[in-house]
C-alpha cells in the first residue's frame, strides 16, 4: 500500500499569481466598459438638454422661420466643442396653443476609447418639445 502524503501550503505556491494574471485583464476590460457606458450616458444627457433648450428657444419666436433658426443656434451653442451636431427635424403645429418638437443628431467621436477598439464616431439622436403660449400671436 502506498501512502499519499497530505497536501500542504507548499504545494499551492504560485496559484495566487496565476489567479491574478487571469483576473486583472478581465477586471480592466470591465472598468473600461463602465467608463464607455458612463461617457455615453453623459453625452446623451447633454444632447437631451440641448434639444430641450432648442425647443424652448423656438417656442419664444413669432414665426416658424425665426423659430427654426433660433432652435438651430441654441442646439449648436449648447453642444459646441465635443460633437458635430445638426438639427435633423423641426416639427409641430406652430400656432397658438400648439407645440414645437426639435430633434438633433450628433456624431460623437470616440476619442480616448481606442483601448476597447472603439474608433471613429457614433451617431446619436435626441429630441425635445416645448408648448407655445395659448394667448400669443404667431405667424
Amino acid at each position: 500500500m502506498t501512502r499519499r502524503r497530505p497536501r500542504t501550503r507548499a504545494d499551492e505556491r504560485g496559484s495566487m499569481a496565476v489567479e491574478v494574471v487571469l483576473l486583472v485583464p478581465v477586471l480592466f476590460l470591465f472598468l473600461l466598459l463602465v467608463i464607455v457606458g458612463g461617457r455615453y450616458v453623459s453625452v446623451r444627457a447633454d444632447m437631451e438638454a440641448a434639444a430641450r433648450d432648442a425647443a424652448r428657444a423656438a417656442s419664444l419666436e413669432r414665426t416658424q422661420g425665426e423659430a427654426e433658426s433660433a432652435a438651430s443656434a441654441a442646439s449648436s451653442a449648447a453642444l459646441d466643442g465635443f460633437a458635430t451636431c445638426s438639427m435633423s427635424d423641426f416639427d409641430g403645429p406652430f400656432v397658438a396653443g400648439g407645440s414645437v418638437e426639435v430633434e438633433i443628431a450628433c456624431d460623437v467621436p470616440n476619442d480616448g476609447l481606442g483601448l476597447l477598439g472603439l474608433s471613429g464616431s457614433v451617431r446619436m439622436t435626441a429630441s425635445g418639445a416645448a408648448p407655445l403660449d395659448t394667448y400669443r400671436r404667431t405667424g
